[in-house]
């Protein structure tokens, strides 16, 4: 089974991504929407947090773990592995590797929580990899709680993502990071913020993609996954509100069950 967890709801972005990629397979997901957002707390809560989250994915059988959580992944990943003797994978990674891949001048921002911003991990990464790349980033604390809401397509939330993208605009550059799992469901207006010319690039489908690559190098570990076809949600609160974002985000029919920690 694989294991993902997340601060919030949007994290079934990487789910529905990884269903894309691995058809069939079982997986149990996680949302901390009673803690949510991640974001705004300090590294060492957030490292508590994620190894709480850990924990109970493995208590129901993951024997594979992505932390779709771009705060969790920029400040916790290292604890998580430690601690943990399954495969760990985070979500920037793939998404530094790809913003390399497909950026044409080399000026790629990045947008984000202030704790995945302040952490620099995307900006450290991404230089390590091509000392000559141009790196511009801007926090968006409000993106989180938007989505947490459900505000999608509200006017109020197209000015704020306008708003924190102007900085990025001005840069003139070519290729943009969603630094958190909660911007795919945002996807559609921050392309038109940022302009078409510019290349979004998305977490969700990065890590699903060396998830997949990952089974395949290793038999193994991909002996292990459960073949059912079967899903479970799990959130430490629910409304009305998250239940519609999540069949909205998975396109299907889904429920969620509340769990404490």
């Amino acid at each position: 089974m694989i294991g993902i967890f997340d601060s919030g709801i949007g994290g079934l972005t990487v789910v529905r991504a990884l269903m894309q990629q691995l058809p069939g397979y079982d997986f149990v997901y996680f949302g901390d929407t009673a803690r949510t957002p991640y974001g705004t707390k300090s590294p060492e809560t957030v490292v508590a947090y994620a190894l709480e989250d850990t924990r109970f994915l493995i208590g129901k059988g993951a024997k594979l773990v992505v932390m779709a959580c771009n705060t969790a992944s920029s400040v916790a990943t290292d604890a998580v592995k430690g601690r943990y003797n399954v495969p760990v994978f985070d979500v920037i990674t793939p998404a530094v590797r790809r913003s390399l891949k497909v950026s044409r001048t080399g000026r790629i921002g990045i947008v984000g929580t202030r704790a995945t911003i302040n952490s620099n991990v995307y900006r450290d990464m991404l230089e390590t990899e091509d000392p000559a790349v141009k790196v511009f980033s801007n926090a968006c604390p409000l993106l989180v709680p938007l989505v947490e809401e459900g505000w999608l397509r509200k006017p109020v939330t197209s000015m704020i993502v306008k708003k924190y993208l102007h900085p990025l605009k001005t840069r003139q550059i070519d290729t943009l990071i969603l630094g958190c799992t909660h911007y795919p469901l945002l996807e559609g207006i921050i392309q038109r913020k940022i302009g078409q010319r510019v290349k979004i690039i998305d977490s969700s489908v990065g890590v699903a993609d060396t998830v997949k690559t990952f089974l395949k190098a290793h038999p193994d570990i991909d002996r292990q996954m459960g073949r059912s076809g079967q899903s479970s949600l799990y959130v430490s609160d629910i409304t009305d509100q998250f239940t519609t974002i999540a069949r909205t985000t998975l396109k299907r029919n889904v429920s969620l069950e509340l769990v404490k920690l």
